[in-house]
């Protein structure tokens, strides 16, 4: 019968969502991979609970999420219904919809039939009454934003999540998301973004979060590994980019990828972190930033990513100096 750390809230920080009463842990973990039926249960099982030990509170799904899609909301619930049951309290658990799930026309995007649909499907899967923050997964070009964040509202009034967010917006839409919902006497609390020291594109969304009163959530914050250090001296045979993996492939590990890294990395070593806690410190040092998402094939990784809290500061000329690396 598992037990919890008691310990377990001893060194983990937890930082305030934008302007609301929420904490969140500053390393949360992501379940898009690695937690489907494909891998073990014990081994996901494993890296939940160790990873609540360490004072992750928050566990962060989505419908499609596996592989195979679904199956990782099945893995999460079947930990939920039994080891952390007692400990329900003490979790943040939050899904998302917008991508495709399921033939036919209501499968996927952003219509108010979607994404309730989808939401009712993965508390099935969670086997929970509520989620913490339900997201809608993606904007759609092809309904109303309007409709979308009714579906939001209405979520939140029927009980089945205790907030809302947004993912992948841009920072224009954003503001009107926040707008439309804030008529509605609803707050958005957090938006769900790719963020990394090689990936910049959402720095705009910050403004848009910081001037709404939002919190950050960044998703991809080590660049699917590239950040760390794997990469430095090549491909491992065993690695992501050596795969048939088609969120990275080899192309992506170019010269300029490798000299930033490398680069970086010797910044990292006069820190005393590796390069993938200097990462995840970087970008949880960002304006609004509540917390990064991390993915994990072991619970070692898990340990190894959380010890970035242990240096969280940075001088002025560190900024200066990986500024001039990474832009």
């Amino acid at each position: 019968m598992y037990s919890a750390s008691e310990t377990r809230y001893q060194d983990m920080k937890y930082n305030r969502v934008g302007k609301s009463g929420l904490l969140l842990p500053a390393v949360s973990l992501g379940l898009w991979h690695n937690f489907g039926d494909q891998v073990p249960y014990v081994k996901s099982r494993e890296m939940l609970l160790g990873a609540f030990d360490m004072g992750i509170t928050h566990f962060d799904a989505a419908n499609n999420y596996g592989p195979t899609p679904g199956s990782a909301e099945e893995t999460l619930g079947k930990v939920l219904s039994t080891d952390l049951k007692s400990y329900r309290d003490e979790l943040i658990i939050s899904s998302k919809a917008g991508y495709y799930m399921w033939p036919g026309p209501y499968g996927e995007w952003g219509s108010k039939k979607n994404l309730i649909s989808s939401l009712d499907q993965s508390l099935k899967r969670l086997k929970l009454d509520y989620v913490d923050i339900f997201y809608h997964h993606r904007p759609d070009p092809n309904t109303p934003l309007e409709e979308s964040m009714e579906a939001l509202y209405q979520i939140v009034r029927s009980g089945k999540a205790l907030y809302v967010g947004i993912s992948n917006y841009n920072a224009e839409d954003t503001l009107k998301a926040s707008k439309i919902l804030k008529d509605m006497g609803i707050h958005l609390l957090i938006h769900q973004m790719k963020f990394s020291m090689l990936y910049l594109n959402n720095e705009p969304v910050l403004d848009s979060l910081e001037k709404e009163g939002l919190g950050g959530i960044a998703f991809s914050p080590l660049a699917q590994g590239l950040l760390t250090g794997k990469y430095i001296n090549g491909i491992p045979s065993d690695s992501r980019a050596n795969s048939s993996s088609v969120f990275l492939n080899k192309e992506n590990v170019t010269e300029e990828v490798i000299e930033k890294t490398k680069k970086l990395k010797l910044i990292a070593d006069e820190r005393g972190q590796d390069l993938s806690q200097l990462a995840l410190s970087w970008v949880l040092n960002k304006k609004t930033m509540s917390s990064v998402i991390i993915g994990a094939r072991n619970l070692d990784q898990i340990k190894d990513n959380v010890m970035c809290i242990n240096n969280l500061k940075f001088t002025q000329e560190e900024l200066k100096r990986i500024d001039e690396i990474i832009k």
